[in-house]
């Protein structure tokens, strides 16, 4: 019997997606037409989902269509009411799309039968935003029950139960009951027993919106390592741009049930095109502190030395990252920060740097045009001491 941590599970593919958004940082290859997708591929194909109401069809989810690469952690975000859960579940088919159709491993899974859809959700783990557990029986109980039901082997379900325990750290609590643990311990129940059945695909449904940060924290940590470790594809769902930033390659943007937005996650955060976007991404970016907002002003002062104040981004493109020294040099003046934050997401640098300079010989735009800086604007002027 081969153990359970020994799968191996192909590279990811190229992220492909059609439709608005950023383009796909690299094409995907061509494949043949006799060559299967990889393991844990999910195709969406003009995808839509209409619930009927009392006060008239709801449109859920209207031609969503994308590919989510094998291997990878695809981010799906947006308001309540953007279509998120529908989404997802249309993958194991919890939700039946009202129109176009979703594959899995290039199997369209709305013609499955039902022991098809058993065969199915067996390969596609998924984990709660409440845990799901239940309270009468133990931690090894709970972990184990869908072995049981699927008739499996109890030297196989030992084995299998005692790795994964182990795998998310829960050592030493197979004879505890879910009311002594803390909701980190009850999330990480819930995802070794996502992991029973060996999937290729692990669907995550607000999995840390109940976790306190810390803990929230901690269980990203343990989806990025799960990942890593077993190869197999991750889709999650969240209203939290911090979640998609820790832990996602990827990220798609729903608004109203459609896709507005979709790219690697660096791309997405540093320029963001959708409204959408820009209002999920706000939490993240910080306002000038009062004191600083409050010696500006639009014109320089009338006496007395001053400094322009400029507002420099950084989106993460073609490698240009923050230099004090070579802002200076540019401007021809010494540059002195006043605030900002520089984030690093995949590699990229992005964020934004906010300078004085006095005495400058060239304007905020030379910045931009000499790749030193994405953006840059004039915020105002503060007088400065002698």
């Amino acid at each position: 019997m081969t153990p359970f941590l020994n799968i191996e599970r192909p590279k990811p593919t190229a992220f492909v997606a059609a439709g608005q958004g950023h383009a796909p940082a690299a094409p995907a290859a061509s494949e043949p037409p006799d060559v299967l997708p990889a393991a844990g591929t999910v195709v969406f194909e003009g995808v839509g989902k209409t619930y009927q109401a009392a006060s008239g069809p709801v449109h859920a989810l209207r031609g969503i269509d994308l590919t989510v690469p094998a291997g990878g952690i695809f981010g799906i975000i947006g308001r309540s009411g953007a279509g998120k859960s529908s989404l997802l579940r249309t993958i194991n088919r919890l939700e039946r799309p009202s129109e176009g159709r979703v594959r899995v491993d290039g199997q369209d899974v709305g013609e499955l039968d039902e022991n098809g859809l058993v065969g199915l959700r067996r390969r596609i783990g998924m984990i709660f935003q409440h845990f799901n557990l239940l309270s009468a029986k133990t931690v090894w109980d709970n972990v184990a029950l869908p072995l049981v039901v699927a008739g499996v082997p109890k030297q196989e379900i030992r084995q299998r139960v005692g790795e994964l325990l182990d795998l998310v750290g829960l050592e030493g609590k197979h004879s505890v009951r879910p009311g002594r643990l803390s909701g980190g311990q009850k999330q990480r129940v819930g995802i070794a027993r996502a992991l029973v059945h060996r999937p290729e695909i692990l669907l995550c449904d607000e999995a840390t919106s109940a976790l306190d940060p810390e803990t929230t924290q901690s269980i990203l940590k343990l989806l990025r390592d799960i990942n890593r470790r077993l190869g197999l594809t991750i889709v999650l769902i969240t209203h939290e741009m911090s979640v998609i930033r820790e832990i996602c390659d990827q990220v798609l943007v729903l608004e109203g049930g459609r896709a507005v937005e979709i790219g690697p996650v660096w791309q997405v955060f540093g320029n963001p095109i959708h409204d959408a976007t820009r209002a999920l991404l706000q939490p993240l970016v910080h306002d000038l502190p009062d004191d600083l907002r409050g010696r500006l002003s639009v014109d320089p002062p009338a006496s007395g030395p001053h400094a322009q104040v400029i507002e420099l981004r950084y989106t993460g493109e073609a490698g240009i990252e923050p230099d004090l020294a070579r802002i200076g040099a540019a401007l021809g003046a010494p540059a002195r920060l006043l605030y900002g934050g520089i984030d690093r997401i995949q590699g990229h640098t992005h964020g934004r740097l906010v300078i004085a300079v006095a005495g400058a010989t060239a304007s905020a735009e030379d910045l931009v045009a000499r790749g030193i800086a994405h953006h840059s604007r004039v915020l105002g002027h503060v007088a400065i001491d002698d």
